[in-house]
């Protein structure tokens, strides 16, 4: 992370999953970085994106072992594309809204309410970065075969949360740059059930591109969704 001050202090929510793990070993092994810290449900501090407390909890927490320095990376790689309650749809008929809520839960509110708890962390007079996970599908201008609407709804969704905080915090965060990220398919539990035919990418190798996109944006271009291989996405 070249664009980074040297010593740059990064968090990666969601460390426990492949891509989350990914990202935070490469930042570990970035001889520029100076902290580097994972957050999951099973670290200390925690954190349970459907628990508006652990979230704040843990951002608390977090600001405290920094010692009052700064975040200048902030990573959110979290998301749901199945779970105990079912998978996505793929037709209209299949909608339920225990399973839809619980979608948005995680792939939509849960990241809003890390951004909010975790911007007052963030650097104001040095460069900073926050990436969030979203997906291709959650396109709506790319949308050409329907299906999956929670799961496309709620990355939907999750991309206008981006673009307005985006808009909010360059008034406090002038050297901000906000993203939507999407990382392909990756050899991952979520890609898992729905891989065949699909060529998949190992998730260190999504994880370096995805850094690699975000080392170069500019804070003109906060508030943006891009693909891992560095092209912009329509919304």
């Amino acid at each position: 992370m070249n664009s980074l001050p040297s010593g740059y202090r990064a968090l990666v929510v969601g460390a426990s999953g492949a891509i989350g793990g990914a990202l935070l070993a490469h930042l570990q092994a970035d001889p520029r970085c100076g902290h580097a810290m994972g957050l999951s449900r099973q670290t200390s501090p925690g954190i349970d994106l459907r628990d508006e407390d652990s979230i704040a909890r843990a951002a608390s927490q977090v600001g405290e072992l920094l010692g009052g320095a700064p975040l200048n990376l902030l990573l959110v790689a979290t998301g749901q594309l199945h779970g105990e309650i079912g998978g996505p749809e793929k037709r209209l008929a299949q909608l339920n809204q225990r399973q839809m809520l619980d979608t948005f839960a995680l792939n939509t509110v849960g990241p809003a309410l890390v951004l909010a708890r975790f911007a007052p962390l963030l650097a104001r007079q040095e460069r900073a970065l926050v990436g969030v996970l979203s997906a291709k599908v959650g396109s709506i201008g790319d949308n050409r075969l329907g299906g999956w609407t929670s799961y496309r709804a709620s990355k939907a969704a999750l991309n206008m949360v981006l673009k307005t905080s985006a808009i909010e915090l360059s008034r406090t965060h002038p050297l901000l740059a906000i993203a939507a990220l999407h990382p392909g398919t990756v050899a991952s539990r979520l890609s898992a059930p729905f891989r065949s035919g699909h060529e998949t990418r190992a998730p260190q190798d999504a994880a370096a591109d995805l850094l690699r996109v975000m080392d170069g944006l500019a804070c003109e271009q906060s508030g943006s969704f891009w693909a891992y291989d560095g092209q912009p996405l329509v919304w």
